[in-house]
């Protein structure tokens, strides 16, 4: 009997322990398990040495641990992301996934040549995907193409650091952050800068484009719903007060699984962006970044002066150092003026500069087989930059041209800082002996007028193209008068001077006779320049160019392009007839719609060719007060606003009609005689 209890009470103590040892592994396991999974929802990077991330483009990691977006090299995009997604939704009680609270922190650095004129910035991104190979630099900064904006299927929560403003997007300025969801139209913005604790949390601007290190702050309240964006210089806590706060679900942008990682692209201008360190945290801050660690930004710019001689020259003598340091100063002096002389307008408006190197190879040395057209004052060749394989137009103007200079200057003083998608882009230039060189992007369907007219070359275009190309144009010129940060009066609006890229969409390119002045001033007076026929009747009196009478040539390309004819043509014994005589011939014998081009053979919606022929006719009013300005144009052709019906009382077109065959052609031909006075840049028939 004692023995049978014995051996009961030692099964007992066995079982016991089997429960304890049971329970003790079962806790370790659960510890161990919500230690990995808080390992999984963060991570800490300071400096990038080493580091496994996800790369796309140009972004690279250097040898001394920055991760480097861009490379300077212009027109391009580089994306990094971390390798591995995260949960990022949760799912309580069964209920539709949640988007968790967050937080990202990271170090930042952005070089430009100029600050005021930098490239495109950068952006943070949490995205359902990794995958952004379809995007497209400049503006876009590597998260969206030119026809998805805006589209819910992009899935992209990101922070904006723009040093570039573009109207498109409605940016506010060019040093700005901004909250993007889908969308590169802000969700909201400020200008950069932060809220001085220090400073009874007044504002601090801040320059994005310094090339000085900063640390950005992105936090997401999944409960509130609430965006938190802060900026402060590399040195300082996170402000207690926000740059930046909106509220937003996200859980209806983002899936259970998202990544995270960076975008940035670059334009016309030299720009790096640089990431130094960056943390991530899920349902935690992001963990703290050692700013101790942090790698060394490499230096930009020329190299410092050597100090050599400013330690060797007290030594010695007074008389040798006063001879010899003056024969120096002198000599170095002239050679650096005549080996790189640059004149104020290249430093305020000069965009980026090619080597004549790159140029002439990219031309295949300016070969014959490259022409693309030859201008008023210049040829044009097509070429491929060596490095970069971009396609480009190379437009080579020589000094001995009366108005080469003056022409050039205009030209990179104004298309140099346009950005807009219906402006050829103008990349660079370069100055060697007597010739001047503009680098334009290459259009590769030409220019408009040879679909107009060389039809054993160019296909007919179709109607829809035509009306596209009009309302492309349009565009362009509501852009130049009213929303740029100067107006721009193009003066030479013309088919010769719109070209087609690749979906034959409209560009107007050919800046050589523009003219821009503040917004608050009004245009000056100069001599008439532009083309017989598309200029306006009271430039032969006023000798003063204006919105308005770009928009009278505007009304002569519309016809033009309906029509399929060109302003003026030679008639029977001697005469010219001008095409808006003809349509408006047609329009009194109530037959305005067999004006429209016979080559479209009746193919053509019939409400749109009459809106267009009548709005050319408006635009082709002889009286400035008659004729209305681009924002209506827009309305009128986006069919937001009814054009004004043409009478003959109202709109005065009997007098139109006598000004245009009797008064306007004295003026034609007065104007021939001046070569001194009109200059007719219309030889860029190729793309550029």
């Amino acid at each position: 009997f004692c023995s049978s209890g014995v051996m009961t009470s030692i099964k007992r103590l066995s079982l016991l322990q089997y429960l304890l040892f049971f329970f003790f592994f079962f806790f370790l396991v659960l510890d161990l398990s919500e230690l990995a999974t808080g390992q999984q929802n963060q991570f800490v990077y300071s400096g990038f040495a080493g580091a496994n991330l996800a790369l796309e483009g140009v972004a690279t990691i250097t040898p001394d641990g920055l991760l480097e977006l861009t490379n300077g090299t212009f027109r391009l995009r580089g994306h990094a992301f971390h390798p591995t997604p995260f949960h990022f939704g949760k799912a309580p009680n069964g209920t539709a996934v949640q988007a968790q609270s967050f937080a990202v922190s990271y170090v930042f650095a952005i070089y430009c040549v100029q600050a005021q004129t930098c490239g495109h910035g950068m952006a943070s991104i949490v995205a359902a995907s990794s995958n952004f190979s379809d995007t497209m630099p400049t503006q876009y900064l590597g998260l969206i193409n030119d026809h998805n904006n805006g589209d819910p299927a992009n899935r992209f929560f990101a922070v904006e650091l723009d040093t570039n403003w573009n109207d498109e997007f409605k940016d506010i300025d060019n040093n700005h952050v901004g909250i993007d969801i889908n969308n590169l139209v802000s969700v909201n913005s400020s200008s950069a800068g932060y809220y001085d604790d220090r400073d009874e949390g007044n504002f601090q601007n801040l320059t994005l484009a310094s090339y000085k290190m900063m640390q950005v702050w992105v936090e997401y309240d999944g409960g509130r719903k609430q965006i938190s964006v802060s900026l402060a210089p590399v040195d300082m806590v996170k402000p207690t007060k926000p740059l930046l706060s909106t509220t937003y679900n996200l859980s209806t942008v983002l899936p259970d699984m998202v990544y995270v990682g960076f975008s940035a692209s670059t334009g016309s201008f030299d720009s790096r962006q640089y990431v130094l360190g960056w943390s991530f945290g899920i349902n935690r801050p992001a963990p703290a970044i050692d700013i101790t660690k942090l790698p060394k930004l490499p230096r930009q710019g020329p190299k410092p002066r050597s100090k050599v001689l400013e330690i060797v020259l007290p030594i010695v003598s007074a008389a040798f150092v006063l001879a010899v340091g003056t024969t120096i100063i002198l000599l170095v002096r002239r050679r650096l003026r005549y080996a790189e002389l640059r004149e104020d307008w290249e430093t305020e408006f000069g965009p980026h500069r090619f080597s004549y190197k790159d140029l002439f190879h990219a031309t295949k040395g300016f070969k014959n087989k490259n022409l693309l057209g030859i201008g008023g004052f210049g040829k044009v060749y097509k070429g491929v930059l060596p490095k970069s394989k971009v396609e480009i137009a190379v437009k080579r103007i020589s000094h001995d041209s009366k108005q080469g200079m003056k022409e050039f200057v205009a030209e990179v003083a104004s298309i140099g800082r346009l950005q807009h998608r219906n402006i050829v882009q103008l990349h660079g230039y370069c100055r060697r002996k007597a010739e001047l060189l503009l680098v334009y992007e290459y259009m590769s369907n030409g220019s408009l007028d040879k679909y107009l007219y060389d039809q054993e070359k160019k296909p007919t275009l179709t109607w829809a193209q035509r009306y596209k190309i009009i309302k492309d144009i349009a565009s362009a010129l509501l852009y130049l008068h009213q929303e740029w940060e100067k107006v721009v009066l193009h003066r030479d609006i013309k088919p010769s001077n719109v070209l087609l890229d690749d979906g034959l969409n409209g560009r107007l390119g050919d800046f050589g006779l523009a003219r821009l002045y503040d917004h608050e001033t009004g245009p000056q007076t100069t001599h008439v320049v532009g083309t017989i026929g598309y200029l306006a009747p009271e430039l032969a009196h006023t000798n003063k160019a204006t919105p308005l009478s770009d928009v009278f040539s505007f009304g002569m390309f519309v016809l033009e392009v309906t029509c399929g004819r060109k302003p003026i043509e030679p008639a029977s014994q001697g005469n010219q007839l001008t095409l808006v005589r003809w349509v408006i011939d047609h329009w009194h014998q109530g037959i305005l719609t067999d004006a429209v081009d016979t080559k479209l053979r009746g193919a053509y919606n019939v409400d749109e060719a009459c809106l267009v022929l009548k709005l050319g006719l408006l635009c082709a009013h002889p009286f400035t007060n008659a004729r209305p300005n681009m924002q209506s144009i827009m309305r009128y052709l986006a069919g937001e606003s009814q054009l004004p019906e043409l009478t003959d009382t109202d709109m005065s077109f009997s007098l139109l009609s006598q000004m245009q065959g009797q008064g306007f052609d004295r003026y034609a031909l007065s104007y021939l005689s001046l070569n001194t006075s009109i200059g007719t840049i219309s030889g860029l028939s190729g793309g550029r």
